[in-house]
């Protein structure tokens, strides 16, 4: 069986992190993503915000999580309080918003992803959080269909961002953070 866990990131983490993210979009988000915005992806800057996300947390409930395999790390997700709600959304004090969540796709497939939400899950958990949120591109099929077959469901909300070379459409997921509705 190989080695695997999922572990709070440290400052050199940061670059690792960057990269997964990159050539996650890359690879991944090629047929989602306006190629320009691809093409325009900096390691240098995407390494800067991660670095600051893991060294100046807004809160003590903001995360940042590695996947590790043996000595690889092959994911991460970040998650903390979110402020991006809608004014009849219940339980605002007390929900997170997960984003992103990315596993590099030569990794996937062997638990990582499954292994990232539960961590998340546990910690939003521990730090008295109640309720989940993510938003993912209306194209990443993979994603929804990972979250719903983890008890997670649209909302019904959608969104359009410019990304500066075209639109793109995310959907809205949620979940309750109890055992029982969780997994």
């Amino acid at each position: 069986m190989a080695d695997v866990s999922v572990r709070p990131a440290r400052p050199d983490d940061a670059a690792e992190i960057a990269r997964i993210q990159i050539d996650t979009w890359r690879t991944a988000y090629a047929e989602i993503l306006p190629a320009a915005v691809l093409d325009g992806l900096s390691a240098a800057d995407a390494e800067a915000v991660w670095t600051a996300a893991i060294t100046e947390r807004p809160s003590a409930r903001h995360h940042l999580l590695v996947a590790m395999e043996a000595e690889w790390r092959v994911g991460f997700v970040a998650f903390g309080p979110t402020d991006d709600l809608e004014p009849d959304d219940p339980e605002p004090a007390t929900t997170i918003a997960i984003a992103p969540m990315l596993v590099e796709p030569r990794w996937g497939r062997r638990g990582h992803g499954s292994r990232l939400l539960a961590a998340a899950v546990d910690h939003a958990r521990q730090d008295g959080m109640t309720r989940a949120v993510a938003w993912i591109p209306e194209a990443d099929t993979a994603s929804r269909d990972f979250l719903t077959s983890a008890g997670w469901a649209p909302d019904g909300l959608v969104r359009a961002l410019d990304t500066g070379a075209g639109e793109l459409r995310e959907i809205r997921l949620h979940t309750v953070l109890t055992a029982e509705e969780t997994t």
